[in-house]
């Protein structure tokens, strides 16, 4: 309600407040010199003090004049109609029909009369506030007429007949005070502050906007209370918010159009709702027509909309919600026509033919706006054949848990067993190819080539790799069929490589469809002991072949190594042999793994992929001996052996140490599968002559590390020694080891060497622990339980109180112990 006054009034506002800013710039000036002159005097020698400064200004007002009229008119007229509020619904019995009439009616034509005069005095804010007061007093007299004159009227009816008389009446008086005169605050192109009509008349804007949110009401009010249907009431609204659509693009007011647009939005949105459910849930072809029809004609009102809006976004949000209703009118349609699984197909099928306004003259924004709503439905689409592409996915894992349990009878009982069949599944693989040509056809198209064509390949993908449980395709129809997708998708790679410089989105994305079959295929093949074999046999030639592809080898070779290492389990297995001797097999491998990754050499990007392959497949044989200690000292030698020809490689020397360490692990491995007591008897001839070839190095090499020199020789002695004294009676080997374990911590210190030093202080530490550990426990049982505790707590007293000297003491022992060699 912030209204300017006449050009006159605001002139000589205007005035004023020029006045204003003239005495504060005179006071600004001031202030400005005496600060000035304070500079200059603080810069002087002579050290004169500055003058005073001038007199401050008094705070000024922090709330504008009109602001202040405002709330003032506001409250007032709030106010006022409370008390006739009051007055109609509390004071009314007091008085007689006479003069309950000729009050209200007194105050009604005073309350509009008023606002005229008050607009030719130029006093437009206390018109609008006056002008409300009439306007709510209107409403007053209709609740009045009603208990007076028509007690007996339904009061839904009346409620509808008042809200269109009220209505009729508002807009009359909207139009005759100038409501319909536009100002410059609704046409943005002409200067101008919206306060008045061209001309200098002032105009009354709020009974208009007032009328038309009331003329939303009268209608959905009258059907309810005539007791109509779930169609006519839907109808009903529909029709209003066209008519509400209407008056929106039509008018030139800004505050009627506002309210136009959001009773029209309010009553669609309820309208449109409401004949979807009706759609959807209609049980016969003629009530889900009828119910299309009302979705049709709510899609016409969002073109028509779209059609004349002012904005290019409004236009493609009409035009994307028109589609959509379409869709739905006609999957509803549809729903009760075909059978259950043919109607997403329906849906999707109309959708591809709202692609059709492509070529039609139609404007872009609608045209883009309907290709919106047919991408949506497609992903709506897509997204109804997740449960079925998932299952299929996931189903074959449960086949682990019982492998070779027997020939099915058709693929979907091997698949479906744990994992329940998802309803209307039949039509599913019809919808993936449909969305993959889509997708494709955009590709040709030049629309958004990456994307569509991943798409595009990714669906079509889907829809090959369910149709066999969809056609329940028996057991080895369904093997050769997926690995013909296995075959066809490696090719759509290599063609993919071919056409790019490098390798693309598009490879990349046919080489992970591979894989993920290729696993699925090996799963299926669990249910039969002949068909794991053939299987995984063809897999890693496949992959073995196509890893011959330097593009794609990274992801092939990898494979092929790991369905071999399956293939050597399936082998054993199938052969009755025990796990620890399938290890032997499965060691092959690794072995293959080193002599790929040797032949390709370290610039390769296949070389690291192929080494994590074999380091798994190794690993796998380590877990299948670990039960038979014989065995187990045969796979870590063996796989020492393929370590040390690995570090011959000058790019992997480190894994010598990984060799080394094999080595000594097989050595203990089999004294302990021997029941060697005195393991020195085999460990000291190995220790004495590493210990040579380690002094030698050093001698030629002084910067190479005591572990590489030492460590081995040291291990391989210490280590089984120390088990074997946790496990004796007696008291010469702990004294014998101790006093080694003494001399080689001694000369570790002496030299400054770092591996005796360890070691044999490590060795040493045991050996008194396992001397002590009698007495400990036997003086640990004698002391009171509360001795502990105490004792603890004191070690943490001393601690927290010497914490700054440990720390300093710990610092001085790592760094002792990083200048060792």
């Amino acid at each position: 309600m912030t209204n300017l006054p006449p050009p006159a009034e605001e002139l000589r506002f205007l005035d004023a407040e020029l006045r204003q800013l003239d005495a504060r710039r005179a006071v600004l000036l001031r202030r400005r010199e005496w600060l000035i002159h304070t500079l200059r005097a603080s810069a002087a020698p002579t050290g004169r003090r500055p003058a005073a400064p001038g007199p401050v200004p008094a705070p000024g007002p922090d709330a504008t004049a009109p602001g202040v009229q405002n709330v003032l008119l506001v409250l007032g007229g709030v106010l006022l109609t409370i008390a006739a509020i009051a007055f109609t619904l509390v004071s009314w019995g007091h008085m007689g029909i006479t003069g309950r009439g000729l009050v209200l009616g007194a105050l009604t034509v005073g309350a509009l009369g008023a606002p005229p005069v008050l607009l030719r005095r130029g006093l437009r804010s206390t018109a609008e506030s006056v002008a409300g007061l009439g306007l709510a007093l209107t409403v007053l007299d209709a609740y009045a007429l009603h208990e007076v004159a028509f007690t007996g009227t339904d009061g839904l009816a009346y409620t509808a007949a008042a809200c269109a008389v009220l209505a009729a009446v508002w807009a009359a008086y909207g139009v005759a005070t100038g409501g319909l005169v536009p100002t410059a605050g609704d046409r943005p192109s002409v200067p101008g502050n919206g306060a008045a009509a061209p001309g200098g008349r002032l105009t009354l804007r709020g009974p208009l906007p007032l009328a038309v949110g009331t003329a939303h009401l009268p209608l959905p009010l009258w059907a309810v209370a005539a007791g109509a249907g779930a169609h006519t009431l839907t109808a009903v609204l529909l029709v209003t918010a066209s008519a509400g659509t209407a008056l929106a693009l039509r008018t030139a007011l800004v505050p009627v159009r506002y309210v136009a647009l959001v009773g029209a939005l309010g009553t669609g949105a309820v309208g449109v709702l409401a004949a979807g459910a009706l759609c959807w849930s209609a049980s016969g072809t003629g009530a889900a027509a009828r119910a299309a029809a009302l979705l049709v004609f709510a899609a016409a009102i969002a073109l028509t909309a779209g059609r004349f809006a002012p904005k290019r976004d409004v236009s493609l949000v009409a035009a994307l919600a028109a589609g959509l209703f379409v869709v739905a009118g006609a999957g509803g349609v549809l729903r009760v026509s075909v059978p259950g699984a043919w109607t997403v197909p329906g849906c999707l099928a109309c959708a591809l033919a709202l692609l059709a306004v492509l070529r039609t003259p139609l404007p872009r924004p609608l045209r883009q706006g309907l290709v919106w709503a047919s991408v949506t439905v497609q992903a709506w689409a897509a997204l109804w054949t997740v449960p079925l592409v998932a299952g299929t996915l996931l189903g074959a894992v449960a086949r682990v848990e019982r492998p070779w349990s027997g020939t099915p009878g058709d693929v979907r009982d091997v698949v479906f067993t744990h994992v329940p069949w998802p309803p209307y599944a039949s039509t599913m693989p019809l919808v993936l190819g449909a969305l993959a040509a889509v997708l494709l056809v955009a590709e040709r198209r030049g629309i958004r080539r990456p994307a569509t064509t991943l798409g595009g390949l990714v669906l079509g993908w889907a829809a090959l790799f369910v149709l066999p449980v969809v056609l329940e395709l028996p057991y080895t129809a369904a093997l050769v069929v997926e690995g013909a997708v296995v075959l066809a998708a490696l090719a759509g790679a290599e063609w993919a490589r071919r056409s790019a410089a490098e390798v693309s989105p598009l490879a990349l994305t046919a080489l992970l469809a591979a894989l993920v079959t290729s696993a699925h295929l090996a799963l299926l093949s669990l249910a039969s002991e002949s068909a794991t074999i053939a299987v995984l046999l063809a897999l890693t030639v496949v992959f073995g072949a196509a890893g011959l592809r330097p593009a794609a080898g990274p992801f092939t070779v990898p494979a092929a190594l790991g369905y071999a290492t399956v293939l050597a389990c399936a082998v054993g297995a199938s052969a009755g042999w025990q796990w620890h001797h399938t290890a032997l097999l499965v060691l092959v491998v690794p072995a293959a793994a080193a002599l790929i990754a040797a032949r390709l050499g370290g610039a390769s990007a296949t070389t690291v992929p192929v080494e994590a392959a074999g380091l798994a497949a190794g690993a796998v044989a380590l877990a299948l001996a670990v039960t038979e200690p014989p065995l187990l000292a045969l796979v870590l030698a063996l796989a020492g052996v393929i370590a040390a020809g690995t570090a011959l490689r000058p790019d992997r020397r480190p894994v010598g140490h990984a060799a080394a360490v094999l080595f000594l692990l097989a050595t203990w491995v089999r004294l302990v599968a021997w029941e060697v007591t005195a393991p020195e008897a085999y460990t000291l001839p190995v220790t004495v002559p590493l210990l040579v070839v380690g002094f030698l190095r050093r001698r030629r090499e002084p910067e190479a590390s005591s572990w590489t020199a030492y460590g081995a020789g040291l291990a391989v002695t210490l280590v089984p020694s120390l088990l074997a004294v946790w496990g004796d009676q007696h008291g010469t080997r702990p004294l014998l080891l101790g006093a080694a374990a003494f001399a080689v911590t001694l000369v570790g210190a002496r030299h400054r060497l770092k591996a005796p030093l360890l070691l044999g202080g490590g060795a040493l530490a045991l050996v008194t622990l396992h001397e002590l550990a009698p007495y400990i426990a036997q003086a640990v049982g004698a002391l009171p339980r509360w001795v502990p505790p105490a004792l603890a707590g004191l070690v943490l007293l001393a601690l927290g109180a010497t914490y700054e000297q440990r720390l300093r003491d710990a610092r001085r022992v790592r760094e002792a112990l990083g200048r060792l060699r």
